[in-house]
């Protein structure tokens, strides 16, 4: 936080208005005319509107001087998603009031084509001394990662409207930004096929009744439904929901050429998507990479792999993992699947670069090989 006196010092940017403007031109006009015919009362006009210029810029000064600003942000953020934030404007002058201030966001440097996280400026009509007013304001994140600096502008037209002046304040803090977890076009459908998938999965000899189903070869005759055959006249099994929770074990394989950057955004997307809604669902996710790996909820919760998926990159050159569950419901992101196979990966749905409706695996089940024949 600055003092006052050093934010009267910093960098002010001034931009002259229409209204300032023609206020310029009659102020030529009258001192060519009080030059011209050598009236003094022209000429008192004259020092009359060049001091109200000189008062204005002042007096638009002295207001942006001495504001501080603080903003606070959820203890979560996700890329792409409105959050509701609060900005607090702070005057620490001790009895010069601050009229007519907007705050508004600044597009960052090093990404010239990225939007300001602030969507919308923010009006605060009086900021009196020594008083700090707050504002619930809607921020978004375009893209994840960490967020080291915040850029922001105060600017004020007061008293007179001739100047626009604006100052810059930066705010030097680390904000971590998940992925989006919103559902992109497709990811829908893929997680409707996930589930389905996982009920066929784990389906067993548990407690919770299943489902009833046509009698396959070799199985124990106790299963059998005997009003359901004589129903249907073949015979019918019941069948029962495994009682061990569903396990779900996400890879994401990090080693991915540099022509498929595009992808594996998209991959890291769909990964914090899935993680997201299995672990709404109450599944068990096993999530790792080449280097880093969790169980949740043993050791942590969902936001423990948002945020090894808000800073993960590209890695050349690392042999994937084997997988932590081999009995786990495997999906997997990856470039190449020879190398995982070599791993001991078996995955039930496969996710590669150029497969846009996220094509599952050869030998998924049978679905998969009528879609593959298709």
């Amino acid at each position: 936080m600055r003092t006052w006196l050093h934010t009267l010092q910093r960098g002010v940017k001034y931009r002259v208005t229409r209204g300032g403007f023609l206020f310029t031109m009659a102020v030529a006009l009258v001192a060519a005319a009080a030059v011209a015919s050598a009236n003094n009362l022209l000429f008192l006009v004259v020092a009359t509107m060049l001091s109200v210029l000189l008062l204005s810029g002042l007096v638009s000064r002295l207001g942006l001087a001495g504001l501080e600003l603080d903003f606070a942000l959820p203890e979560h953020v996700s890329a792409r998603r409105t959050v509701a934030a609060t900005l607090a404007v702070r005057n620490s002058k001790i009895w010069i009031p601050s009229f007519s201030v907007h705050v508004a966001g600044v597009t960052e440097e090093p990404a010239a084509d990225t939007p300001p996280i602030l969507t919308s400026a923010v009006y605060f009509p009086v900021i009196p001394g020594r008083a700090t007013l707050a504002e619930n304001v809607d921020v978004r994140f375009a893209h994840r990662g960490a967020h080291r600096q915040n850029s922001f502008t105060f600017s004020t037209r007061f008293p007179f409207g001739f100047l626009e002046k604006t100052a810059a304040v930066a705010l030097r803090r680390d904000v971590l930004v998940y992925p989006c977890i919103d559902p992109m076009p497709g990811f829908d459908e893929l997680l409707g096929e996930i589930n389905g998938d996982l009920d066929a999965h784990f389906r067993g000899r548990g407690h919770e009744f299943y489902r009833i189903r046509a009698y396959e070869p070799f199985e124990s005759a106790r299963h059998v439904d005997w009003k359901a055959s004589a129903h249907t006249g073949e015979l019918q099994v019941r069948e029962f929901a495994r009682d061990q929770e569903r396990a779900v074990e996400i890879y994401l394989d990090r080693d991915v050429p540099a022509e498929a950057g595009e992808w594996f955004e998209q991959a890291v997307d769909c990964c914090a998507f899935l993680a997201w809604s299995l672990a709404q669902q109450g599944a068990e996710i096993r999530f790792q990479t080449q280097d880093w790996r969790t169980r949740v909820p043993e050791e942590g919760d969902v936001y423990t792999i948002l945020r090894c998926l808000a800073l993960v990159q590209p890695l050349r050159g690392n042999a994937p993992a084997p997988p932590i569950d081999e009995h786990s419901f495997q999906i997997v992101f990856s470039a190449d699947s020879e190398p995982l196979e070599a791993a001991g990966w078996t995955p039930h749905r496969l996710l590669r670069p150029g497969d846009p409706a996220f094509c599952e695996a050869p030998n998924s089940d049978a679905r998969s090989a009528e879609r593959s024949g298709k």
